[in-house]
């Protein structure tokens, strides 16, 4: 399984649950998963998460060494043709350009899962929202209407066994 990352994810767990200098491990393990290839982020995502830049933000400068973006980048151009079915599918047919604004790159990452369904998933921080409609629907319902996987970040914790000694046990 591929998970691919929403740009949230690293965001809340860097200024949440996982600050990279409280827990170097969970940083340490993304590494880890992303040199294996089983975590990824797109570069539309990985473009989002650099445009976020603040005065001395150390998830950016994570992100940033060559090592770090090597690893995480999905190496892949996206389907022109799967973001259009995302938007028109996923969202609405006839947003307008302030409504696509809104929606920002998760139709690319929700392209990127579509390339193959069964073997990628979305992770992202977002809950699901069902009644809500176009511009403002959640990637798990645009995601569930597509027919992509998606699960939040302590899934895929759980799915590839994040644990704060994860180098001692294997």
């Amino acid at each position: 399984m591929l998970y691919l990352l929403d740009a949230n994810v690293l965001i809340t767990a860097n200024s949440t649950y996982y600050p990279l200098d409280q827990v170097p491990e969970f940083w340490s393990w993304v590494h880890y998963q992303a040199a294996s290839n089983r975590i990824k982020i797109p570069r539309e995502i990985m473009d989002e998460i650099k445009a976020g830049r603040k005065d001395a933000d150390p998830l950016l400068d994570w992100i940033s060494t060559a090592e770090i973006a090597t690893a995480l980048l999905l190496d892949e151009a996206v389907d022109v043709a799967l973001v259009q079915h995302v938007v028109s599918s996923g969202y609405a047919a006839d947003l307008s350009d302030d409504e696509v604004e809104k929606i920002g790159r998760d139709p690319f990452l929700i392209a990127y899962a579509l390339v193959d369904p069964p073997g990628r998933t979305v992770v992202t921080t977002e809950t699901s929202r069902p009644s809500t409609q176009r511009a403002n629907r959640k990637v798990p319902d645009v995601c569930q209407a597509l027919g992509v996987q998606s699960c939040n970040t302590f899934a895929l914790n759980k799915a590839l066994s994040f644990r704060t000694g994860w180098r001692t046990t294997g």
